[in-house]
C-alpha cells in the first residue's frame, strides 16, 4: 500500500478534526456557568449586587436565602440595624397581610421570603454608597441551629 499525497492529506485532516472535537468536548466539561460560576453557598439562592458588580450609589442590596435561614447584613464593616418585616406595625397593631407599610431606613428581614435587603436612603446608616469599592458580608444561620452556628459570605461591589 502506497501513501500518496491525497491519502496523507485526508489523514492529517481527519486527525485535526478529531483533535478539535476533543478540545471542544474538554472545554465544555471544564466550563462553569450559572450557579457554579457564582460560588454562592448552598444557603444563598441569589444576591444583588453580585460579587464584582458595578452599581449606582442608591442601589438596593438583596440577599435571597433558602427556606429555614435568618441573616444580618454588614457593609464596609458596619453592622446594619435590622427590622423584621413580620414585626412592623401599623397604628400599634400588626399590619394586616398585604397592607402597605412604611419601611424603616434599616436592613429589612422578610421571613416569609427569606430575604434580607437594604436600600440606601435618608436617615439610614448609608444614605448613598460613596464612589468606589464596598465590601458586603452577610452572616446567616439555620433557624433550627440558632446564632451560635453562624456562617458568613463576603463579596465586593463597586459604585460609580
Amino acid at each position: 500500500m502506497t501513501w500518496d499525497r491525497a491519502r496523507l492529506g485526508r489523514l492529517a485532516f481527519s486527525i485535526a478534526i478529531a483533535l478539535g472535537l476533543t478540545l471542544v468536548g474538554l472545554g465544555v466539561r471544564a466550563s462553569r456557568t450559572g450557579r457554579d460560576a457564582t460560588n454562592l453557598p448552598d444557603a444563598i439562592d441569589r444576591m444583588s449586587p453580585a460579587d464584582g458588580d458595578r452599581v449606582l450609589r442608591q442601589s438596593q442590596i438583596v440577599v435571597d436565602f433558602a427556606a429555614g435561614f435568618e441573616a444580618e447584613l454588614i457593609i464596609d464593616d458596619v453592622l446594619l440595624p435590622t427590622t423584621r418585616l413580620d414585626e412592623l406595625t401599623g397604628g400599634g397593631a400588626a399590619a394586616a397581610p398585604g397592607a402597605q407599610v412604611e419601611l424603616p431606613p434599616t436592613a429589612v428581614w422578610d421571613p416569609g421570603n427569606a430575604t434580607i435587603s437594604f436600600q440606601p436612603q435618608v436617615g439610614a446608616v448609608f444614605e448613598e454608597f460613596s464612589q468606589g469599592e464596598h465590601v458586603g458580608v452577610v452572616r446567616y444561620w439555620r433557624i433550627a441551629d440558632g446564632r451560635p452556628r453562624v456562617r458568613s459570605y463576603t463579596w465586593r461591589f463597586t459604585t460609580d
